[in-house]
């Protein structure tokens, strides 16, 4: 996996410049489509046997790589690939905070093989991990990770997407005397700063896609923290959509080892507007300015990127 480190770090940097037109525009779609590009064409240079085994695009009806889509050149390695484009339409469209790009890579069979659908996520940081059950109450593994991590109740900080569907774990939460932060887009982004000790995130919890379950688990893994899941079919179609892509019992918890089941794993994710971890897009008169993030499962640490993106030449 070291070998395609720096080329997993260009697919996701051409992906984020792609949508600097769109940032602020409104325009989702568009976005969508251009990061989606950008990634495709940039997969398909590098010398591997790759395949979408999650992705977005199914559930917000945008453009996608889609899931079982051959990219790379062919012959070794083998990888099985995890994307979103842009984790973050809308704040991108909006001008807002909380857009970036971002891939997650690991040999074949080792992500979860799903389709775009809901999924429930519970995540701690390595201080926490061991101590999470995603089918204990909430107020359990509140318990359990404030006893881990050394603090008490009311001094841990709980992250949680803004959406009704969430209103009882934060009345649990709160009601715990733990503190809630609520947010608006960037599941991946909570679910990895769980592992950034200086931002104090100690629980990321909630339901969202489970392209960025994976995606999140992938930058977890690396970073020594634990995720556990569960995916949340809505009708039969879902359910056997599960089924056939060999998920026997769909509504199972899924450990971290079930999301990615190895460490020979890559994560990386640009930032296209600032968020918890990095910095938004810097365009200059004559070059673009990246910032990333990449995580290598091996070695257990994160790099900051930062790369100088000439700027094409404008025809006079």
């Amino acid at each position: 996996m070291k070998s395609i480190e720096l080329d997993f770090l260009k697919v996701a940097e051409s992906a984020a410049i792609a949508a600097i037109p769109w940032i602020g525009s409104g325009n989702k779609i568009e976005a969508d489509g251009a990061a989606t590009q950008a990634m495709r064409e940039k997969l398909n240079e590098i010398g591997m046997d790759g395949r979408i085994v999650i992705g977005e695009g199914e559930i917000d009806e945008a453009p996608m790589l889609f899931i079982g889509e051959k990219l790379g050149k062919g012959g070794l390695p083998k990888i099985d690939i995890a994307v979103d484009p842009i984790e973050g339409t809308t704040p991108t469209v909006n001008g807002q905070k909380n857009a970036m790009t971002v891939i997650a890579a690991a040999p074949r069979g080792t992500l979860l093989h799903a389709p775009d659908m809901y999924m429930m996520k519970l995540a701690v940081g390595p201080s926490a991990k061991g101590n999470i059950d995603i089918d204990a109450p909430l107020s359990e593994n509140l318990t359990k990770v404030a006893e881990a991590k050394g603090k008490k109740v009311n001094d841990l900080n709980v992250f949680v997407q803004d959406r009704q569907r969430h209103q009882k774990y934060i009345e649990t939460i709160r009601g715990m005397g733990a503190k809630v932060h609520l947010f608006q887009d960037g599941d991946v982004i909570y679910a990895t700063a769980t592992c950034l000790e200086h931002l104090d995130v100690d629980m990321f919890l909630g339901i969202g896609g489970a392209p960025e379950g994976v995606l999140g688990a992938v930058a977890m893994k690396g970073l020594g923290g634990e995720m556990q899941a569960k995916l949340l079919p809505r009708d039969d179609a879902e359910y056997e959509r599960c089924k056939n892509m060999g998920l026997n019992d769909p509504e199972a918890v899924l450990p971290h080892s079930k999301l990615v089941s190895t460490n020979e794993c890559i994560f990386v994710a640009t930032g296209i507007t600032e968020n918890l971890f990095l910095k938004g897009i810097q365009s200059c008169p004559n070059y673009h300015l990246t910032q990333s993030i990449l995580i290598n499962g091996k070695e257990r640490q994160y790099r900051i990127v930062e790369s100088e993106h000439k700027r094409p030449e404008k025809v006079k």
